[in-house]
């Protein structure tokens, strides 16, 4: 499924939101399943770089903030930060759920 939104020479990041979101499905877990999610975890950060929230991920994230209220349309924290990444990194989002992504300005969205 992946392997279809992304190309082997495409520059694949993770916004650092991402890497909280996949901390706390293994600090959530027990047992097995604790470890899988870890190595999991560690095999993304180990293939991919994180994109930090700076400064222009800020900017970006008060644009969509301010756009989504004025539409009174509120999405989650964290597919808003997400969305500013992407959009001050010039990147696009790949994500199974995509209601989070919908119709923000500046911002690139492909299905999974």
């Amino acid at each position: 499924m992946l392997a279809s939104a992304v190309d082997d020479d495409d520059d694949v990041a993770v916004a650092a939101i991402t890497v909280a979101e996949l901390r706390v499905g293994i600090q959530l877990a027990e047992g097995r399943r604790r470890e899988s999610r870890e190595r999991f975890t560690m095999a993304i950060l180990d293939a991919v770089s994180v994109e930090a929230y700076d400064l222009e991920v800020a900017e970006a994230h008060a644009a969509l903030l301010a756009h989504v209220r004025r539409m009174g349309a509120p999405l989650g924290a964290h597919d808003l930060i997400i969305a500013a990444t992407a959009r001050a990194s010039d990147r696009r989002v790949v994500s199974l759920d995509l209601a989070g992504f919908v119709d923000l300005p500046g911002v690139a969205v492909t299905s999974l």
